[in-house]
């Protein structure tokens, strides 16, 4: 069968268990479960042979139970009925208490689908297919393609953990990873910047055995708080035959900001949570339930705050390597707020070379209301003058417009940025914009640069910068299609009440 195919079989599956209240995200869940478990089956049987040990049966105190089976494939496929469902359920317990990728795999796992019948025809769906037999590339698209089928259900929230594949596509060809250097992403979400750093790596350079061997088990490094996200991005890169399925797990489930591990890396590439403050659940003596802002107390942070974005953008500072290479997706706060957001602004101007800001358009991702940008910085060692001397600005906002569905974002739409981004000389760059001096206007081209004094010289050092007239506002004929203006001002006000809870926040600590 072909990927699209088994794609469309797993999925009308998952339709039929929706009526039985198992939603996308439980069933992609329960799907990785099981594949890992069949493709672990494959391996241990020719030729591959690979000798891949399973604990027996746990009972609920973690105690081996007389006479257990092996929490295997084999065992799971054989069973049927309420035997099934009861084996099935204590297998995943006692899975969920090893070490190494195998434990991540099942922390926290759970059986979500009741029916013993249907169950078992999930168990007979992937048992049809020989998993280890097919490319990497075949397996990898088609556990994307149930991510991505899984980040459309917007209920369910989990586009946050999605970042659109264009997107990082263009990003990781502006940054062009090279062989045996290290890839981090202090909040990985389902492994996508690995996925296509991997790629690019693999599709640009004639690796030898060393090279293989390091992007395989020694090359990506992230973090994924989110025991659900962190399995499918184990799931994920395993597929694309990342890591290795009885080693130790690539991904931390620490939270990233917390403390420094000093670590170090050659590239960083992320997309941190959106949202702008960092918060954690408590109970108090009264026994309610409270959110309590975060702010990470960190000698590395240049300032010591509650903005998630901020805290995120000073550790990927910390995480780089002397020269090391980020991309960062990040909100439009980061670019203008006041306060400790000036001073991160000033000491990332001053600490790294940040070269260039692709300004991103509404309507590209699964969370609404969402305005970004991605910024691209090289970490410098400590010199008196500031490193950055100019920035170049792409703007993809102004008159662009997408939707989700009837006008997604595709890589051809960011050809021109990474055209001119020009990744083998970023120094020899030429702008599309030129400006008139007798009239200080231009023309209307997407590609201009800032230098050092013009950014400084601005109010709280602002980054938030437009030059293009925006069209719409001006002549009818260019307003473009109805659904795609009614998906914009659903992201303006979405982003508008986001802006108001955020001041409302703020208003009730004031009190307090």
């Amino acid at each position: 069968m072909t990927d699209a195919t088994i794609i469309s079989k797993i999925w009308n599956l998952a339709n039929v268990l929706r009526d039985d209240g198992v939603g996308y995200g439980d069933y992609l869940e329960q799907i990785t479960y099981l594949l890992f478990l069949k493709m672990a089956d494959e391996l241990n049987k020719p030729p591959y042979n690979k000798g891949l040990n399973f604990p027996k049966l746990k009972d609920v105190e973690g105690n081996q139970m007389p006479e257990a089976e092996v929490c295997n494939w084999e065992t799971l496929s054989n069973k049927r009925g309420a035997e099934l469902e009861a084996f099935y359920s204590q297998m995943l317990r006692t899975l969920a208490t090893e070490k190494g990728m195998l434990g991540q795999i099942f922390t926290k796992s759970q059986n979500k689908i009741q029916d013993p019948a249907k169950l078992l025809k999930v168990i007979d769906m992937i048992n049809r297919e020989e998993w280890n037999m097919m490319g990497a590339d075949i397996k990898g698209k088609i556990y994307e393609g149930l991510l991505q089928k899984n980040a459309e259900d917007t209920k369910s929230g989990a586009g946050q953990y999605f970042t659109p594949r264009p997107l990082i596509q263009a990003m990781v060809a502006c940054v062009q990873p090279k062989p045996k250097k290290t890839i981090a992403d202090p909040a990985c979400g389902t492994g996508g910047f690995f996925l296509a750093a991997y790629d690019w790596i693999v599709e640009n350079n004639q690796l030898d055995r060393e090279e293989k061997e390091f992007l395989k088990t020694a090359t990506f490094h992230g973090n994924e708080i989110v025991a659900n996200t962190r399995r499918m991005c184990l799931m994920n890169m395993y597929l694309h035959n990342i890591g290795e399925i009885d080693g130790e797990s690539l991904i931390n489930p620490n939270d990233a900001l917390i403390a420094d591990d000093g670590k170090r890396f050659d590239y960083v590439l992320a997309n941190p949570p959106f949202g702008k403050k960092s918060s954690m659940t408590i109970t108090n003596e009264a026994g309610e339930i409270e959110k309590e802002d975060l702010s990470y107390n960190r000698q590395d942070f240049w300032e010591t705050t509650t903005n998630k974005q901020l805290n995120f953008l000073q550790h990927i500072k910390t995480m780089l390597a002397i020269n090391g290479e980020a991309a960062v997706v990040l909100p439009d706060n980061v670019l203008f707020e006041g306060g400790a957001g000036e001073e991160v602004r000033k000491q990332l101007l001053k600490t790294t070379e940040l070269h260039t800001i692709l300004r991103l358009p509404t309507g590209i991702f699964y969370a609404h209301g969402v305005k970004a940008n991605v910024l691209f910085f090289n970490n410098k060692p400590a010199s008196k003058d500031p490193w950055t001397k100019d920035i170049w600005f792409y703007d993809y906002r102004t008159n662009i417009h997408h939707t989700l569905k009837k006008k997604p974002l595709t890589l051809s739409d960011l050809e021109e940025f990474i055209t001119l981004y020009n990744p083998s000389n970023i120094n020899k760059r030429q702008e599309t914009w030129s400006a008139d001096p007798s009239t200080g206007s231009g023309e209307e081209g997407r590609w201009r640069k800032y230098s050092y004094e013009e950014i400084i010289a601005r109010d709280k050092t602002s980054l938030d910068i437009f030059w293009l007239k925006d069209k719409s506002l001006t002549d009818l004929d260019n307003l473009p299609d109805p659904d795609i203006l009614a998906n914009e001002i659903i992201e303006n006000i979405e982003s508008g009440l986001n802006s108001f809870k955020e001041i409302m926040e703020a208003l009730n600590v004031t009190e307090d």
